[in-house]
This record gives C-alpha cells, sequence and structure tokens, in this order.
C-alpha cells in the first residue's frame, strides 16, 4: 500500500490510500494576501505565526509554507528585490524556522525557486514535503536532485513547457512521465504526490468528473497519492464552500488522499459584529448590558471571534467516519460534543509521534 511520509522534528504524518484524509494548511502564503506581503516586507511574522498555531489547532496536518512574496517597496530600493531567487531563500528560511518554532506540525515547502526549496530543506526538521516539481525537462533537473538529495517526497504538478492542458489524459501522461523520471533519479513512486490540476467548475463544467477519474487513474494504475488545491473547484462560483464540502468526500472516495486548503472559518470580522448590533438594536431589542462579542456573536449564529474548524473540516472528517478511517468514530464524536472546539481533537491526526527504534 502506497504510504508517503512526511514528518517534523516527533511527528509522522502519513499520506496514503489506508489513512485519514490528510490536510495541508494553505494560509501561510503572501501570493494574493496583500496584507501578509506587507509585513513579511518589514520583517513583521505575526500573522505567520497566528496563521500557524490557529491551522494545526483547527486540525491541518501539515503546514504548507510559501514564499512567494513581492516586496514592492524594497524593490524600488533595490533592484535586487525584484527577482524572487534573491527575495525567496532567506524569506523560506526564517519562514519554516518560524513555524516548526511554534508548532510540531510537518511543513510543505513550497516555492517556484529551487534556491528556496534547499534554503528550507537546510532548516526544516524531520522529513517535510516539498511543493512541487512539474514535468517541465528544465524544472525537473534542477528539482528531482534535490528530492534525491535530501530523502524527501515531493508534489508533482500536471503540466509541462506546454502548459496546462484540458484533456486529462495530457495531465495523466504528464504525471506518469515524472513518476517515471523520478525513478531514474532513484526517487520511489510513494514519495510522489500527484496534483492533477482541478479546474474551475464555473469554467468547466466537466471539471469535477475529469478531476474524480485522474485520481482513480492515478490510483489504480500508476498507484500514487494525490493532492490538489481544493478551492479551485469553487473559483468565481456562489456558495463555495457547499461546492468544496461535496467535492472533497467525492474526490476522497476516488483516491484522493490530500488536498491544500484552509481548515479554518475565519473570525467573525468587527465590521460585521457591528453592523449585526445595529440590525438588532434598529429592531427594538435591547442588549444586555455588557455584552462581549464572542458572546454576542454566539447568540446571533454569527460564527466565532476566534478561528475554528471551517465546513470542509467537519466533510472530511465525515468522510474519514464513513471511509472507515476513524476507528470507533471517536475523531467524529469527539469533534460534535457540545464543548468541543478547535483546540480539541483537531482535525482527527495533527500528527502521529514518531516511532522509536
Amino acid at each position: 500500500m502506497t504510504r508517503t511520509i512526511v514528518e517534523s522534528k516527533t511527528k509522522t504524518a502519513i499520506i496514503g490510500f489506508d489513512q485519514p484524509f490528510c490536510v495541508i494548511g494553505e494560509r501561510i502564503n503572501p501570493t494574493g494576501r496583500k496584507k501578509l506581503a506587507a509585513e513579511l516586507e518589514v520583517g513583521d511574522f505575526s500573522t505567520v505565526e497566528a496563521d500557524a498555531v490557529a491551522q494545526a489547532a483547527c486540525g491541518a496536518t501539515i503546514l504548507d509554507v510559501n514564499s512567494g512574496a513581492v516586496f514592492s517597496n524594497k524593490m524600488a530600493e533595490d533592484p535586487r528585490y525584484a527577482d524572487n531567487n534573491f527575495v525567496e531563500p532567506p524569506l523560506m528560511r526564517e519562514l519554516c524556522a518560524r513555524v516548526q518554532a511554534l508548532v510540531d506540525v510537518p511543513i510543505c515547502i513550497d516555492s517556484s525557486v529551487p534556491e528556496a526549496l534547499e534554503a528550507g530543506l537546510e532548516v526544516c526538521e524531520g522529513r517535510p514535503l516539498v511543493n512541487s516539481v512539474t514535468g517541465e525537462e528544465e524544472r525537473l533537473e534542477q528539482v528531482l536532485p534535490l528530492i534525491k538529495k535530501y530523502n524527501v517526497p515531493v508534489v508533482a504538478i500536471s503540466n509541462d513547457d506546454t502548459g496546462i492542458s484540458d484533456d486529462p489524459n495530457v495531465r495523466f501522461a504528464v504525471a506518469k512521465k515524472i513518476v517515471e523520471r523520478a525513478a531514474d533519479f532513484g526517487i520511489p513512486a510513494h514519495d510522489i504526490v500527484v496534483d492533477p490540476l482541478v479546474m474551475p467548475i464555473g469554467a468547466k463544467p466537466t471539471a469535477g468528473l475529469q478531476v474524480f477519474e485522474l485520481v482513480r487513474r492515478l490510483r489504480d494504475e500508476l498507484g500514487v497519492n494525490t493532492t490538489c488545491g481544493a478551492s479551485n473547484v469553487s473559483f468565481a462560483m456562489p456558495n463555495r464552500h457547499g461546492i468544496n464540502n461535496a467535492f472533497l468526500p467525492m474526490a476522497y472516495s476516488m483516491g484522493m488522499t490530500s488536498a491544500i486548503m484552509n481548515p479554518c472559518a475565519l473570525p467573525v470580522t468587527q465590521k460585521k459584529i457591528a453592523e449585526k448590533k445595529a440590525e438588532v438594536l434598529a429592531a427594538g431589542i435591547t442588549l444586555p448590558e455588557g455584552i462581549d462579542d464572542a458572546t454576542f456573536v454566539k447568540l446571533f449564529g454569527l460564527g466565532s471571534t476566534t478561528p475554528r474548524p471551517g465546513g470542509e473540516m467537519e466533510a472530511i472528517r465525515a468522510a474519514n467516519l464513513l471511509m472507515d478511517q476513524d476507528p470507533h468514530g471517536a475523531t467524529w464524536i469527539a469533534h460534535n460534543k457540545p464543548d468541543a472546539g478547535a483546540g480539541g481533537a483537531a482535525g482527527g491526526r495533527s500528527g502521529r509521534r514518531r516511532r522509536r527504534g
């Protein structure tokens, strides 16, 4: 049975067909997060640290750490900052060091810059996952030697020099090529986690069916584990969480073993709390004197003032139960007790203690 082993200093996460679904937390990524990128530019890692703690508490099995920041202000002062090869290696080193100092959760080192991948590999304790290699020849020659040198698993993305194909057969062929090229370097198939590339259902109505078939073929024909950017499937659609909540268990049942996703439901903003209070008062409802935000939010069903496991995590826990990967339903029961919170049985498997020989 294919098992991909990812480790932190003392904990082991196993991605496999006979394992609970593996959640790779996606939040430590400055791409598209201008506020986070601006913080990193001035050496402020407070959001990174908060995201690391929250995702671990909400059930992430592995934490993705992405160093793809754009430092616009520094770029204007020093042209070297326009080059990701200059920016990312030291940033990746600092990100990985800070995350593993706070939480004992395996790390997924995420960058398109080989030097940044190696910087992360140099500081990460245990056995991190590397994200990623593609089918482009130049990329294969740059990344696969690193994977072999450090004896770590890698995410293989199913695109090559021709780009991302709409044809799932082509994407399967790219994945097969990467697995075969990895074997040339002495890298076993169980250390390859294929991302078959999930397309948005809003742009391509057959995207869901395509990825389900691709995942099944990758499991049955190549015997490899799989992952994806889970929210891609719902991009630009209304009620994205509803789509994600259906997609994840369906993909899991076809053989998908992990996903890069946000395990947290984000806290209610102060703006939303203020708007709701105004609405309540306008309706003639008198609030108890001195009511705190946490009580108010809970009373009116707005969510929570602190990060908590999102609906996707509930869908995954239910899928683990239905796929017989939750012995005696222990995780499901623990998470559905009245007092269960983000720090309870978080996600069912925040990491296994590494066995000592």
